[in-house]
């Protein structure tokens, strides 16, 4: 059974006739019959009968075309995608990220790489630390924005992009309100908002806590930037945030702080999967991204 037959046997069933088949297929009429007839003895069956001038489908002809229609379709998407995956300027690029990139730097680097890049799609995925290495490493997405950067892993690899500090998040109200600068061991009496526990950023917090000699006292769990930072404005607690995620203004808005003792900070990192050849346009954005945070 060959590509032609299962082209050409679509097209007569679509036209009910060989010679406008023939037509459009640009051949001659015999080779449509010739292939029709080949395709029908090879499935043991008759796929059209006569009736006046026209050919009409038979019952298992008619089942024959949904599926072979349903085949040439995805031949085709098959086909186009590979175009895609070897075009530079068109295509989709599929990435992930963690929710505390989101509202600054992942708009900010898909509109710069679009001004000379705009037919490139993307495709977005949020994801936590642990989602976003499976998504990479089972190839469900192309490439991830990730923190920390994972620094050894059997199946993914990338490049630290950039490494960012974390501030004090109080309340306007706060005791320490007016400091430029401050120890973390200033704020062992406070009641923290923290990330929950699935999110790398309070791993990040606790360390810091840790490394200055006290364990937080939490008494809020939140799973989105804004949700941590409007409690704190609110007075319900203090927090540690990227900066990053302090950019975006607001009527409810903490005080933001400098912590000297320890410097607390995060990597930020792109991997791809290990050992396996990103879609050309993904390379690009790739590079593109190495460059930017240059």
């Amino acid at each position: 059974m060959e590509l032609r037959q299962l082209q050409y046997f679509v097209k007569v069933a679509r036209k009910q006739h060989v010679t406008q088949a023939a037509e459009e297929l640009h051949v001659a009429q015999s080779a449509v019959s010739r292939q029709i007839h080949m395709l029908e003895e090879e499935l043991g069956v008759d796929l059209f009968v006569q009736k006046g001038r026209n050919l009409h489908l038979t019952s298992v002809g008619h089942l024959f075309l949904s599926r072979v229609e349903g085949i040439l379709t995805d031949l085709e998407r098959a086909v186009g995608e590979i175009h895609e995956f070897l075009d530079p300027e068109a295509g989709e690029i599929r990435i992930g990220f963690p929710h505390s990139l989101v509202i600054n730097l992942l708009p900010a680097v898909v509109a710069a790489f679009k001004k000379n890049h705009p037919n490139v799609k993307f495709r977005l995925r949020q994801g936590t630390y642990t989602s976003l290495i499976r998504d990479v490493s089972r190839g469900e997405i192309d490439l991830a924005f990730i923190s920390p950067f994972p620094e050894s892993h059997e199946h993914v690899t990338g490049e630290i992009l950039l490494t960012e500090e974390l501030y004090a998040i109080i309340p306007s109200n706060h005791i320490l309100a007016d400091y430029t600068s401050i120890r973390l061991e200033q704020l062992r009496n406070e009641p923290f908002v923290m990330f929950s526990e699935e999110y790398t950023l309070r791993t990040i917090v606790m360390d810091a806590c840790q490394t200055a000699g006290f364990v937080p006292k939490i008494e809020f769990e939140g799973e989105e930037t804004d949700t941590i930072r409007g409690l704190v404005a609110a007075g319900m607690g203090v927090s540690l945030l990227p900066a990053m995620a302090l950019l975006e203004g607001g009527q409810m808005q903490p005080v933001k702080i400098r912590i000297t003792d320890p410097q607390v900070t995060r990597t930020v990192g792109l991997i791809c999967r290990k050992g396996v050849k990103l879609p050309l346009v993904a390379e690009v954005f790739r590079r593109f991204l190495y460059d930017y945070f240059k």
